[in-house]
């Protein structure tokens, strides 16, 4: 396969028509290898139009998926952002090639351990990956221009509000643990305004303020 082409083809085929109209989000899309975050059987389908498994239960996200919750971030470049849920690294790598710091959470120490050593090999190096409870967010390195939750949750994590630069956004899936409705939430001092974009499905945030772990 020419996974160059297969790249473009998704761009053009997929992210475009449907609304990408980001120059840096699509910049991102046409430069990261997204074979490169998918397990060796899925190699041919890396650049598909739909979620793939990449183990834990977890899955790297449709690449409109990741596209469109990027672009509601509003991102123009040298914010610092907090991503829950690193899982292969996609998103993270995406947003490092826009932003100046990448934060990211992911509560798998497996899937840490494997998205670090494939962002360094790939030689990104403006990100910093940390195993933990993700609904508390990564208050250390607070505030955040932007946050982006990959998982679904019953609502929006207080300590993820808090660590939320005024003015800043955090896109999130909220509803169920099997649908959910991708939301962005705007700071605006001590108000919170809200935005629904569109029906999803994601895995469940699991933590302090998300969804308990099922047996």
């Amino acid at each position: 396969m020419d996974f160059a082409e297969a790249r473009s083809a998704m761009v053009e085929g997929q992210l475009l028509p449907r609304g990408i109209r980001s120059g840096l989000v699509i910049d991102a899309f046409k430069s990261v290898p997204r074979h490169d975050f998918v397990l060796p059987k899925y190699l041919d389908d890396a650049y598909s139009d739909y979620p793939l498994p990449i183990g834990s239960g977890q899955a790297i996200s449709q690449p409109y998926m990741v596209a469109l919750m990027t672009q509601c971030l509003a991102l123009k470049g040298g914010e610092r952002v907090l991503e829950v849920g690193t899982g292969s690294g996609y998103q993270t790598a995406i947003l490092s090639r826009i932003v100046k710091e990448v934060y990211s959470v992911e509560r798998f120490a497996s899937l840490v351990t494997v998205a670090e050593a494939r962002m360094k090999r790939l030689g990104y190096a403006n990100f910093t990956i940390k195993v933990g409870d993700g609904t508390m967010g990564w208050e250390e390195h607070a505030p955040y221009d932007g946050i982006v939750v990959t998982a679904g949750a019953p609502g929006i994590p207080s300590d993820l509000l808090k660590q939320l630069k005024d003015g800043g956004r955090l896109v999130i899936p909220l509803g169920g643990e099997f649908s959910q409705v991708l939301t962005v939430a705007e700071k605006r001092g001590a108000d919170i305004e809200t935005t629904e974009i569109c029906k999803c499905v994601f895995v469940p945030l699991v933590g302090k303020e998300g969804w308990s772990e099922r047996a």
